[in-house]
């Protein structure tokens, strides 16, 4: 009580003596709403966001670096969380997630949330992509820039088993894999459907906008392409993981690459394909809705959403972002 008497005094003191004049009106709630816009809301903004540093073995000397996302009230609660893990983390002031945050909560649209994100290793590439958990190796592709997801079996493994109980342990979240979600866009999309496709027992919900499904284990023509495409083989290979719901996204405008000249683009295709399956040259691969995944009704297991105009970027992205936390993040009370 003393520290804070003291506060309201020099705040007092701050005050111009034009601001006194009006004491007979209002000068008490005057005083109290400069100490509240200027001393105790940047703290309590402050407070929200929290900046952590992790050293893991398969990186080093790299540290990987985590920012966490508190949803208002909760240094004054008691409740736990769901917890929203983000790829690409520090795209996060780009794509306006607070603000998109503020709005939702605003509007009572979604249930408050923790989120955690992660920013991208210095070789983005070798960190984000796909994996065989079973076998402890990285599933990699190629690519106009070289190999992809060189490191992805030690970035999906750190996520999954030493990030998340890390944050369990010093956070009020709901330690369970339905109230954990994973997100991410472009390969930051690719690595959030192998951390929930490779760790069901861990994340729930996957989230994956323009998600980079076009990687392929042959890239010597388009044919060899569409028949090696990485992620539909692992889902052809199945089983279905049950609990796990998937929410896509592409914008109609990313690119113009239309690699089988059907008159769709590739971003839009290859998600297609990976829901609904894929047929040519003699190869037959399954996609989630053979594998059991339903794709129609309110509940579904699989829901894709398509911006029109929506580019391969973060403002797309920024547009995607609030239509997803809806669906992941109800505001209705979860079962």
């Amino acid at each position: 009580m003393t520290e804070l008497s003291a506060g309201w005094a020099s705040a007092q003191r701050l005050l111009p003596s034009r601001t006194r004049w009006v004491e007979v009106l209002s000068t008490r709630l005057l005083v109290r709403c400069w100490f509240a816009l200027v001393v105790l809301l940047p703290c309590a903004l402050h407070a929200q966001v929290q900046k952590l540093e992790f050293d893991a073995p398969a990186f080093a000397p790299e540290r990987l670096h985590v920012t966490v996302y508190l949803p208002p009230g909760y240094a004054q609660s008691t409740a736990r969380y769901p917890v929203l893990y983000a790829d690409d983390g520090q795209d996060m002031q780009a794509v306006g997630l607070q603000a998109t945050l503020a709005g939702l909560y605003g509007e009572h649209a979604i249930e408050p949330l923790i989120v955690v994100a992660i920013d991208m290793l210095h070789d983005r590439a070798s960190g984000y992509g796909l994996s065989d958990r079973a076998r402890g190796q990285s599933v990699v592709g190629g690519s106009r820039i070289g190999a992809i997801g060189l490191r992805a079996a030690d970035y999906s493994a750190w996520v999954a088993t030493s990030l998340v109980p890390y944050i369990d342990a010093h956070y009020r979240t709901h330690a369970d894999v339905h109230q954990r979600t994973v997100m991410g866009w472009s390969l930051g999309a690719l690595n959030a459907f192998n951390l929930g496709w490779e760790y069901p027992d861990v994340f729930g919900q996957v989230g994956a906008m323009s998600p980079s499904f076009w990687l392929a284990g042959d890239r010597n023509d388009a044919a060899a392409v569409q028949r090696s495409r990485l992620a539909l083989a692992m889902v052809d290979r199945g089983p279905k993981r049950e609990g796990l719901k998937f929410w896509f996204a592409a914008g109609t405008a990313e690119e113009t690459n239309d690699r089988d000249h059907d008159g769709v683009i590739d971003v839009v295709d290859d998600l297609q394909d990976l829901v609904d399956g894929w047929r040519g040259n003699g190869v037959r691969r399954r996609g989630l809705r053979q594998l059991g995944y339903s794709t129609t009704g309110g509940d579904a297991d699989v829901t894709v959403f398509v911006l029109p105009g929506g580019h391969h970027q973060q403002a797309s992205w920024a547009k995607m972002l609030p239509v997803f936390l809806r669906w992941a993040f109800p505001a209705a009370a979860r079962p």
